[in-house]
């Protein structure tokens, strides 16, 4: 619901903008109307008058300018209703759901009765939650590489992995390290990180890339993500890559500026 009430808000806030530029051009137009006729290949442009009792007027070539306005004028009027009545719609809607919706049943509930009942809609918080406490089978490829510990008292393969799940914790994005992602036709694979972007209930998978000198390193790197281009995950979308090599270490601030974006989050 309040990923919902977001876009309203920014749809709202773009409305808003563009009544006040059109608002801004409302006066500035020439007189009369813009009457269109197309036939026998050509469309011509005709100026109308507010006087009904004066012709129109042809308007040529030289004149495309003033049919231009004119046209322009006519649009303004209709974006500016139409515009105006979906702000009011949506401004309407917007209050409703702040103020009552289906999730604000179990909200507006004591904890101790929350505790007791199963909701019917989950929201983004209890999703999350639900989310990560789901067990799921480790990847069995040498699992006492595992070495680094994390904030969150797991134990990951890298210091750079390392990082980068404490950078998930502290920004509150659950996250699951290592879960299996099934690609079909028996094909199993252990993107690094699986995170969860709540507002979406979308899961985004990260990968890390730190040994890119290593040229049979890079090709493998290279293949995984032609794979995961193949089974529909891609880089910007649902799929997130952070590498290191001996000249480029790990972009901290630029990672965390990454993943908020993407997650949402700024």
């Amino acid at each position: 619901m309040k990923r919902i009430i977001k876009q309203l808000k920014a749809r709202s806030s773009m409305l808003r903008k563009a009544i006040a530029a059109a608002e801004r051009d409302e006066g500035s137009f020439p007189e009369g109307g813009l009457r269109v006729s197309p036939g026998n290949g050509r469309v011509r442009f005709f100026q109308t008058h507010e006087d009904k009792n004066l012709p129109e007027s042809y308007l040529n070539k030289e004149q495309r300018a003033l049919a231009a306005a004119l046209a322009q004028k006519e649009y303004n009027r209709q974006f500016l209703r139409k515009a105006r009545q979906e702000l009011d719609k949506i401004e309407k809607i917007i209050r409703q759901l702040e103020k009552n919706n289906a999730e604000s049943a179990y909200d507006e509930l004591s904890e101790h009765r929350r505790v007791l009942i199963k909701p019917y809609i989950l929201t983004d918080m209890l999703y999350a939650k639900e989310w990560q406490s789901k067990a799921f089978k480790p990847n069995p490829f040498m699992p006492e590489m595992r070495i680094y510990d994390t904030r969150r008292g797991e134990k990951v393969r890298s210091k750079s992995e390392a990082i980068l799940a404490d950078m998930l914790y502290e920004l509150g994005i659950p996250y699951h390290y290592e879960k299996p992602l099934n690609l079909g036709r028996g094909k199993v694979r252990y993107p690094d990180f699986t995170l969860l972007k709540t507002n979406t209930k979308e899961e985004i998978y990260l990968e890390h890339f730190g040994m890119l000198n290593d040229e049979e390193y890079r090709i493998k790197s290279l293949l995984k993500l032609d794979e995961y281009r193949e089974h529909g995950i891609y880089v910007g979308r649902n799929l997130l890559v952070t590498y290191e090599t001996e000249r480029s270490p790990l972009d901290i601030k630029g990672i965390e500026k990454m993943i908020k974006e993407i997650m949402l989050l700024s």
